[in-house]
């Protein structure tokens, strides 16, 4: 039994070990994407494009491993929910390295464009947060805080509130001068992009919640009234 229980938590530790360097890769990539478009560095960009093939690499190893425990373990409780939230916590991450993934190969056209489109402070002020959310949630997975994931969730509308003034902002520049208009376009991608990375922290902050209470989050999130809805 003794044998059983230290293999159990040997696995179990092995996908809470993989699912920390996932939060470590998804948050350096969307910081080093958005320095990509605020430095024109092609060459940060193309590396932020090539490292999302490790992190697609982990989440699928969370996911063998997860499944595999599930199925030879048949963990319960606390320890079934952990497993569970494991995956759905990888799931997210993946899809913000993809997220970070656009946002380079469009930081890459952005900075060849002609004429150059200024990136807006909003743009970066915009990257800033999204980074410092998804770096909150990190910290709060790693230090099982509940309070700190629900503060995550309920600054959710921040992100909101700078996505609608930056989606404003652009339109501006397009209409005041039609040669930038295609430059705008892929900021405003940019700008969607980064909204919903932040949305994806929140999932995590829900999931995290769930994992270590039992209880969902049951409210609507808090979220812009003035939220552009249109997708970029």
């Amino acid at each position: 039994m003794e044998h059983t229980v230290k293999a159990f938590d040997e696995e179990l530790d092995a996908i809470t070990a993989d699912l920390a360097r996932m939060g470590g890769l998804a948050e350096a990539e969307v910081a080093d994407a958005i320095r990509a478009i605020s430095k024109s560095d092609v060459s940060l960009a193309a590396s932020v494009i090539s490292r999302d093939a490790k992190l697609d690499g982990l989440d699928k190893e969370i996911e063998r491993r997860a499944i595999r425990l599930i199925a030879l373990r048949q963990p319960v409780a606390d320890d079934l929910r952990h497993t569970v939230s494991a995956m759905k916590i990888s799931t997210n991450l993946e899809r913000i390295g993809d997220l970070a993934k656009n946002i380079a190969k469009r930081a890459v056209v952005i900075v060849e464009s002609e004429p150059s489109t200024p990136v807006t402070g909003s743009i970066e002020r915009m990257g800033e947060l999204v980074v410092t959310r998804l770096k909150n949630v990190l910290d709060a997975l790693a230090s099982r805080e509940v309070e700190q994931a629900i503060a995550v969730w309920m600054n959710d509308h921040e992100v909101d509130e700078l996505y609608d003034a930056i989606f404003r902002e652009l339109l501006t520049y397009m209409m005041g001068d039609p040669r930038t208009i295609a430059a705008c376009a892929h900021l405003l991608f940019v700008a969607k992009n980064l909204e919903r990375i932040g949305d994806h922290a929140t999932n995590i902050a829900e999931i995290l919640h769930y994992e270590i209470t039992g209880v969902e989050l049951t409210e609507e999130r808090p979220r812009s009234d003035g939220l552009v809805r249109a997708e970029a």
